[in-house]
């Protein structure tokens, strides 16, 4: 079964912003603060969503679509990688969680770029704590799952794309 690439994106860009939207939800509506590395996954999520409509407005031919789907799949790589390292902290036994470390605004502010996103990487107490669950998962790895699908969806579409250029 192949999908239009517009038509794919478009459904990416949807997906994606319905995931933050419902992020949003948590954080202003159900009082969920965000810790630092579901900042980071949400940037990942805005990435995707940017490529997702740019690849949608452009509507691009095969060779295109294949480097949306790959820059598409970098991204949920990332956010895979990240929530994948939330998820394993939250699963530590507490006495191996790491101490509760500054918040992001005040890492940006006190340190250098790179520096800020190694220790938000490390992840910190507030990333281990679980304050959320729907059928028995976390945030975290709820989103470990949608980066997951992400990720095989853009490589499934890539496949469909390489295909068609071959014919």
């Amino acid at each position: 079964m192949t999908i239009s690439n517009r038509v794919f994106f478009l459904l990416m860009a949807i997906g994606c912003t319905s995931l933050l939207g419902y992020g949003y939800y948590l954080e202003f509506y159900q009082d969920l603060l965000p810790c630092p590395m579901c900042i980071f996954q949400r940037l990942c999520y805005m990435a995707i969503i940017v490529i997702a409509l740019a690849a949608t407005v452009h509507g691009p031919a095969r060779v295109m679509g294949m480097i949306y789907c790959v820059t598409v799949a970098i991204f949920a790589g990332l956010g895979a990688g990240i929530a994948a390292r939330q998820t394993w902290l939250q699963h530590l036994p507490p006495e191996l969680v790491p101490e509760c470390g500054p918040g992001l605004e005040f890492m940006l502010d006190m340190y250098p770029l790179l520096e800020t996103i190694e220790k938000t990487l490390k992840g910190t107490g507030d990333c281990a704590e679980v304050s959320w669950t729907f059928l028995s998962f976390s945030i975290a790895e709820w989103s470990l799952a949608c980066f997951l699908a992400i990720f095989l969806a853009a490589m499934w579409q890539l496949m469909a794309n390489k295909r068609d250029t071959e014919l």
